[in-house]
């Protein structure tokens, strides 16, 4: 089956760092419950890529990636402090697509640095040994120690979940 590029250059980028991940095809998933059942991980190890768009009072608009536990939601109000943000919204499918090179809602990987965005990630993501994402495809995910997620991804933990 053919992925989405994305796919085998995150597994590279693990092996090249001597990372333990484990991989899992599956039939296509669009929500965490789907995805955890299909990994049998727990939705919480699920890492949740929510890529935003973040417009300063001052006028200023940017994408953020932030990564929170499956079966978490996202606190807008706790973003919107933590980025002096006057709006905050998802992006919409077609920046979305834009930004990932062409990833859909719902394969989107947790890894906002390959896309060059800033990455918040919760810190209740790093209550688990594990965390579990599909990788650039909504039937692919990758398992992986989620220090060593932290390690590369260089994620500024926050608390906005």
């Amino acid at each position: 089956m053919a992925y989405h590029p994305l796919t085998s250059k995150i597994t590279n980028l693990l092996s090249e760092n001597k990372m333990w991940f484990e991989t899992f095809e599956h039939a296509p998933v669009t929500t965490s419950e789907e995805a955890a059942a299909l990994r049998h991980y727990s939705i919480n190890q699920g890492a949740k890529a929510l890529i935003v768009r973040i417009k300063r009072k001052g006028g200023e608009k940017f994408f953020v990636m932030f990564v929170i536990p499956g079966g978490s939601k996202f606190d807008q109000n706790k973003a919107e402090k933590l980025l002096d943000a006057k709006d905050i919204r998802f992006a919409t499918n077609e920046e979305l697509l834009k930004i990932t090179n062409g990833v859909e809602r719902g394969g989107v990987p947790p890894f906002g640095n390959l896309f060059n965005l800033k990455v918040y990630a919760d810190k209740t993501l790093f209550n688990n040994e594990k965390i579990g994402f599909n990788a650039g495809d909504r039937s692919f995910s990758i398992g992986m120690l989620a220090s060593d997620y932290k390690k590369l991804v260089n994620s500024e933990v926050v608390e906005i979940v």
